[in-house]
């Protein structure tokens, strides 16, 4: 059997990198299931999106440390750094994914594809007509390596995340959604800003050098449930994607 030692270094190679990663070591100290919490918690900083109260949406949750972040930052006040990880929550969290989430306290958890209709429906039935302060989206589809199919499956997941956003935000809403430079981005950053009042455009220090993800931030739907459009002055101006 002939055994592929270039495929072989490039995995050592990743697996070095991953290990003596400054975020890898942190989220391990904290207690969270991934780096991407440091993702999120500068999108937070920079956008302040995260409150106690809120109904928050975390599409494409698992491994959870989106949700994990969250639920932190729902703890009371003097839980300890960073937020207790367990007991009192002031806030709702739904997360879905296509894979099994191992449970979070306190966080609700649908498993299933967002694309289908009867995985979308038991969402909207667990919020149970409440408006949702921010939707989260981490979702990525497998990727084949042909760059056109690759934008196009990226675009859809995108543009179902902002018509779940759209018809479930509340007035001064906001939607995350990972997205991918390259064929198509323009389109979804347009998109975001025929969306929202506010574009940002955002790639996190824990975000790898390597990756071309970017997170696009929206801020303040342009369409809510039973208004057209916000009323003038409403809200907030502008867009900086």
């Amino acid at each position: 059997m002939k055994i592929n030692t270039k495929s072989k270094k490039v995995n050592k190679a990743w697996l070095n990198d991953h290990v003596n990663d400054t975020y890898v070591k942190l989220a391990h100290k904290e207690g969270y299931r991934a780096r991407a919490a440091y993702k999120l918690k500068e999108i937070d900083e920079t956008c302040g999106l995260i409150r106690p109260g809120q109904v928050v949406v975390d599409l494409g949750a698992v491994p959870g440390a989106w949700s994990q972040y969250i639920r932190r930052r729902f703890a009371p006040r003097g839980a300890g750094v960073g937020g207790a990880a367990a007991g009192e929550l002031d806030g709702s969290i739904i997360a879905l994914d296509l894979l099994p989430l191992e449970p979070i306290e306190g966080v609700q958890f649908i498993q299933g594809d967002f694309r289908e209709d009867e995985v979308l429906a038991a969402l909207v039935q667990m919020l149970d007509g409440r408006g949702v302060d921010v939707v989260l989206s981490d979702m990525a589809p497998n990727l084949s390596g042909i760059e056109s199919t690759d934008a196009a499956r990226i675009s859809h997941l995108v543009e179902l995340a902002i018509d779940f956003a759209l018809s479930h935000l509340k007035a001064q809403g906001a939607l995350v959604c990972k997205v991918f430079h390259g064929s198509g981005y323009s389109d979804l950053v347009n998109l975001f800003k025929s969306s929202f009042r506010v574009v940002k455009a955002i790639k996190p220090k824990a975000s790898r050098d390597k990756s071309s993800e970017t997170f696009l931030v929206g801020l303040g739907p342009k369409l809510v449930p039973g208004r057209v459009a916000p009323a003038p002055g409403e809200g907030l101006d502008g867009g900086d994607a």
